[in-house]
């Protein structure tokens, strides 16, 4: 399965629904070196009992237990976790009924490691825009109000600069989540702020100090930053 030339997006945590072990060893090396989470089970049973702990599924439709589909059916009974189905299986009958039950995109092996992670980027941003935005978030003794712009410490207010709050509420939204630089960037800045890399620096040095909680606010290297364990 060739996975080749990619760009680095969110991280999320992937259930991956594989039984064959070379393409699973690939795909989770592959997401893993982006900075995805993986979770790898064989059968469709495993599936459905490991799913609450996943932001999004990637399903095989040849398992040994239970045809995919079956499995996919199953899993939209009891969840709204977004599903690309990613499979060998590229006939149409097979790809109208992955989408009607309820897939969120469906891939034909091989699949370009670009093409799958934009394809995982889409449907998260797609599944989080149909989620209404928690208005505080609470990590450790941190209380992140978004729609206040209010942050409180150890239940003392602490003042942040706009850009500071811009930077923490991205990263509070996302909290226990690893948020590559690129999209605190882009979330922040957009696309055109020159110095941005810099600015992105100093911005967290700041908030660290005044946050003074080193271990809820945490650099993954050659990555991002997570808010959070």
């Amino acid at each position: 399965m060739p996975l080749r030339g990619a760009a680095t997006f969110k991280a999320v945590r992937v259930l991956l629904v594989e039984d064959d072990d070379g393409v699973a060893g690939a795909l989770v090396d592959s997401l893993g070196a982006h900075g995805h989470q993986t979770t790898r089970v064989r059968r469709g049973e495993d599936a459905l009992l490991a799913h609450r702990d996943a932001d999004l599924a990637l399903l095989d439709l040849g398992l040994p237990d239970l045809d995919g589909l079956e499995v996919l059916r199953k899993l939209r009974a009891v969840s709204t976790l977004p599903v690309i189905v990613l499979t060998a299986r590229g006939d149409e009958r097979s790809v109208v009924r992955g989408l009607r039950l309820g897939a969120d995109d469906y891939l034909v092996k091989p699949v370009r490691l670009s093409e799958l992670l934009a394809r995982i980027e889409a449907v998260t941003r797609r599944a989080a825009a149909a989620r209404p935005e928690p208005q505080v978030v609470v990590v450790g003794d941190i209380e992140v109000n978004l729609g206040a712009r209010r942050v409180v410490v150890g239940g003392a207010e602490v003042e942040l600069t706009a850009k500071e709050f811009a930077v923490l509420a991205a990263l509070a939204r996302r909290a226990g989540t690893a948020v590559s630089r690129q999209q605190l960037m882009d979330e922040v800045w957009g696309d055109a702020y020159v110095a941005v890399s810099r600015s992105l620096d100093v911005h967290l040095t700041q908030l660290r100090a005044k946050l003074r909680r080193p271990e809820l606010l945490t650099t993954i290297r050659g990555f991002g930053y997570r808010l959070g364990a």
